[in-house]
């Protein structure tokens, strides 16, 4: 399976500036401007007519933190949460500088002395702990992904294996997030002894109840994608006497691609969701903490800084599955299997 990177991202880029091509393009205005109403205005209107809504209703409804917030306060809250980063990574600069400014007198005094760079431990600002909530997702998902598919493909070959593990694999893939979270922070707090650990408790905490709770969607896709192949594709490998693993590379694997894949965008859905609430508990330093360190904090802004954090979850929640489905049309066979 050979895959045009080049041409495939060419492709995507001229979708995306289609509106614009279409100025200099001999079609009528008429169609123009349908073209342009059925790309950017229904969304458009769509997302205004939400913030008129929203805009009316908060005002009306009074809670222990005042009026809820609309969407021009939670604007000046995004502003005010762009100046707090700025700031600290002023102040970072800042530390460093001072450090550095040290150590050459100390050098220039005695050039046989031994200096050292501490590091900044000023308070992580809003967006430091998106960059952590998206590694630490990414994470449990890469893991579970490196489980869910061999699994998924073994047991879409054999059914007796498929048997033996479905009953396992329905038990455990309704289970909450609030439900393992505690077993696997005393399994970590357990395992996980070092005077000096590579990566925080919290984080390996928050990665495993990621890949515990978004492991599931992909077993199940990838076995019903494996165990629906095509009988003649099944005939030509038994024809070509494939062994087992050219089989699985030559066969299964692209014609199990458009459910492997909407195995994994579904994973990668639940695994951002339960991310949240197993920083919240976790008190791993992303976008969960921060949320719950607002509402801690219980101040007049709290409430617009939360909808910040809010709205923050749902737009890279959007981007992490567009970004899943860009991979898919790189890797797959059949793009009218793709689900928009």
């Amino acid at each position: 399976m050979t895959i045009n990177i080049l041409t495939l991202t060419r492709e995507w880029r001229l979708q995306v500036l289609a509106p614009l091509t279409r100025l200099f393009q001999k079609e009528t205005r008429d169609d123009q401007i349908k073209s342009f109403i059925s790309l950017a205005g229904v969304p458009l209107l769509a997302i205004i007519a939400f913030l008129l809504l929203w805009g009316g209703a908060a005002s009306h409804i009074d809670t222990s933190l005042g009026k809820v917030p609309g969407p021009v306060k939670v604007w000046e809250q995004t502003l005010q949460l762009v100046e707090e980063h700025i700031q600290e990574r002023a102040k970072e600069q800042g530390f460093y500088q001072r450090q550095e400014q040290r150590n050459q007198k100390i050098l220039e005094d005695n050039p046989e002395a031994e200096v050292k760079i501490r590091p900044y431990t000023g308070k992580p600002t809003f967006f430091d702990q998106v960059w952590t909530s998206i590694l630490t997702v990414l994470t449990g998902f890469i893991v579970a992904s490196f489980v869910a598919i061999p699994v998924g493909i073994v047991c879409g070959l054999s059914t007796v294996l498929y048997r033996a593990l479905n009953p396992l694999i329905q038990i455990f893939k309704p289970i909450s997030p609030l439900a393992w979270l505690p077993i696997v922070t005393m399994i970590v707090s357990a395992v996980y002894i070092s005077d000096d650990p590579l990566f925080a408790k919290s984080y390996v905490t928050s990665a495993i109840t990621v890949t515990l709770c978004c492991i599931w969607p992909t077993i199940i896709n990838t076995t019903v994608g494996v165990a629906t192949i095509d009988n003649d594709l099944i005939n030509v490998s038994k024809v070509l006497r494939l062994n087992w693993l050219t089989n699985v590379y030559r066969i299964v694997l692209p014609s199990s691609i458009p459910m492997m894949f909407a195995g994994l965008r579904v994973s990668l859905g639940i695994g951002w969701m339960v991310l949240i609430a197993a920083e919240m508990l976790a008190q791993n330093p992303g976008l969960g903490k921060f949320v719950w360190d607002e509402f801690q904090n219980g101040s007049s802004d709290s409430m617009a800084r939360i909808m910040v954090a809010v709205l923050a979850i749902g737009i890279i929640g959007f981007v992490l599955d567009r970004l899943m489905l860009m991979l898919q049309k790189m890797v797959t066979w059949d793009p009218q299997a793709i689900i928009r």
